[in-house]
């Protein structure tokens, strides 16, 4: 299979379903389905408008998503995963590129990852794309509960 036989588009909240299968057949471990990942805040992050997801199809079948999201200053990738199935075809990056240009549409030229500790190769996927660690920031988070 190349990369050209994969069809890109703007993923909606119709595509939920598939999104969260994807995200557990990759192995996401961050998923909140009982929280910021239910399909209501889902679609609330979705009409937004600053929220573009984009996936790649396989014979109708999702492989591969990205959400790219900004706060008017920053933009960041999130989110980024690919089949295990299809992994090493160059995917990630191609969405990686996409993200970035939506981006960039919207007037944002500062990009940025969070990526978790002992995550290594998505660590190597964007240092390989030009992504380079900032000084040491400590991450903080304040949830009023686990799913938040």
């Amino acid at each position: 299979m190349s990369t050209k036989e994969l069809e890109e588009r703007t993923l909606t909240p119709d595509d939920y379903e598939a999104i969260i299968a994807l995200w557990q057949r990759a192995g996401l471990t961050s998923i909140r389905p009982q929280g910021r990942d239910s399909r209501e805040a889902f679609a609330r992050q979705f009409a937004s408008g600053v929220q573009h997801i984009v996936g790649l199809e396989h014979d109708g079948s999702l492989v591969a998503v990205i959400v790219a999201t900004h706060d008017g200053r920053r933009g960041w990738l999130n989110r980024l995963v690919v089949d295990p199935t299809h992994r090493s075809r160059g995917l990630a990056r191609r969405l990686i590129a996409t993200a970035e240009q939506w981006l960039a549409s919207q007037g944002i030229v500062v990009w940025a990852v969070l990526i978790e500790e002992g995550n290594d190769p998505s660590l190597q996927l964007f240092q390989s794309e030009g992504y380079v660690p900032g000084p040491h920031i400590l991450y903080l988070s304040k949830r009023p509960n686990a799913e938040a």
